[in-house]
């Protein structure tokens, strides 16, 4: 597993998560809306890593297998929020949990923060026991706060510091 900045070629791979429906659930936003143009722009952008750091997670050959990234980095509070998004190949690899620990030692030991923060839905199971697995400690609920598709939904707030990487 390596991760790398993101590049125009991994557009498609992008597109394959956002519009699979076992993925895409669990959006806030309609992956309806997520056309080429609109990936191809968020690689254009991701070239500048001064707030949100999106890295491509390829395989040994340079398959594009996810993005994950460390968004609202704040050098002055010391913290970001952390973000995963893996193609269905890549579920039950590992290559999650190993982008994970290499994104978190990034965020520590590179950029010197002290919290790294993350949200999910609280029906997303999979994921909220993927972030503990990786050591991410619960902090608590906010209920009902976002509307997803007119629906309102509950979101689990999960952070690591730097002391318990």
């Amino acid at each position: 597993m390596i991760l790398r900045k993101l590049q125009p070629n991994d557009a498609a791979g992008i597109l394959s998560w956002m519009k699979d429906p076992s993925v895409n659930c669990f959006f806030r936003f309609s992956a309806d809306d997520v056309t080429s143009r609109t990936v191809e722009k968020f690689i254009s952008e991701s070239q500048d890593t001064t707030h949100n750091m999106h890295l491509a997670i390829v395989d040994e050959s340079d398959t594009y297998m996810g993005t994950i990234s460390l968004k609202n980095i704040d050098t002055s509070a010391r913290n970001a929020e952390y973000a995963i998004s893996t193609c269905t190949q890549a579920h039950g690899t590992g290559i999650a949990r190993e982008a994970t620990r290499e994104i978190l030692r990034i965020a520590f030991e590179d950029l010197h923060l002290h919290r790294v923060y993350l949200n999910v839905l609280d029906e997303n199971g999979r994921a909220n026991h993927f972030y503990v697995k990786c050591g991410f400690v619960y902090e608590g609920q906010f209920r009902d706060h976002v509307n997803i598709r007119g629906t309102l939904k509950t979101i689990n707030w999960y952070s690591m510091l730097e002391s318990e990487f």
